[in-house]
């Protein structure tokens, strides 16, 4: 369900250098279900807009901060712009305006779906719109999710003393990042059917996000990041992604957890496993 190679994880959004899609928010989220619309891209403002955006100075895009799990779903919290309006959209068409607060704060609560739920989210004020990083992923058990092109997904997850590998992001020629979390500045390696294949270090907040070296085939293989505190061996089944025909993301269970195919900006399609299963 993944194939893996070099550090040079390459899309055509990264090649492409298109900025993604991610902004603090409100929203209502709407399982994907293959219906796609082009409407939950961002959009290209003309060359005069551009312009007077470039001018008026710099916008930084909203960020998710967290979240929390509450009786009606999932409340994300972040922070942007003082009195923006945010917008989440989904592939269906739909979308959701808010506003964020006098503080640079918000909050949202995303009701939970029959499906996996994907969103792009974007901010604006005066007239001027920001696209954060990524398109927002929920899963029907309320896992929260960055899917960005050209590189690993952005989980939600709590701090881990020992490795603990959080998904596996692959694009169409075959390159692959490993993402999760460890100690904070642990060194760390990653081995593929007991070969070395990556080495790296986890940031101060704990998080890793390694690139492997070698093309990984077709079939079962081994997964193994350790380091500081131990180690964690997942196995995946590794097999291209067939066209995405019916929509701009297909997501199915696999045994360690979810497979999303999703359609970059770019065009492309890039597949990113969310990993639930325990470590063995």
């Amino acid at each position: 369900m993944i194939r893996i190679r070099s550090p040079r994880f390459k899309s055509p959004l990264a090649r492409g250098g298109v900025v993604g899609l991610l902004a603090g928010m409100s929203l209502a989220l709407v399982a994907c279900d293959g219906s796609g619309q082009d409407e939950w891209r961002p959009k290209t403002a003309p060359p005069s807009t551009q312009t007077d955006a470039a001018e008026a100075g710099y916008i930084a895009p909203p960020q998710i901060l967290g979240a929390e799990r509450g009786p009606a779903g999932l409340v994300l919290k972040g922070v942007g712009t003082p009195q923006a309006s945010v917008r989440l959209g989904a592939p269906t068409g739909e979308s959701v305006v808010g506003q964020i607060d006098a503080s640079g704060g918000w909050s949202l609560a995303v009701p939970q779906t029959n499906g996996v739920g994907l969103y792009g989210l974007s901010m604006t004020r005066g007239g001027r719109t920001v696209q954060a990083e990524g398109y927002v992923m929920v899963t029907p058990e309320g896992e929260l999710a960055l899917l960005r092109a050209g590189a690993g997904a952005w989980r939600l997850s709590p701090g881990s003393a020992s490795p603990n590998i959080l998904a596996i992001d692959v694009d169409q020629e075959g390159g692959a990042v490993i993402s999760g979390v460890a100690t904070p500045g642990a060194g760390l390696g990653v081995r593929v059917d007991r070969t070395p294949r990556a080495v790296g270090q986890a940031g101060e907040d704990g998080r890793f996000s390694l690139s492997l070296s070698e093309p990984v085939g077709p079939g079962s293989h081994d997964i193994q990041v350790s380091g500081e505190g131990g180690e964690q061996r997942i196995t995946v089944t590794v097999s291209p992604a067939a066209p995405l025909i019916s929509g701009p993301v297909r997501a199915q269970r696999v045994d360690v957890g979810w497979r999303i195919d999703w359609m970059t900006p770019g065009g492309g399609v890039q597949t990113t496993l969310i990993i639930l299963a325990p470590a063995r």
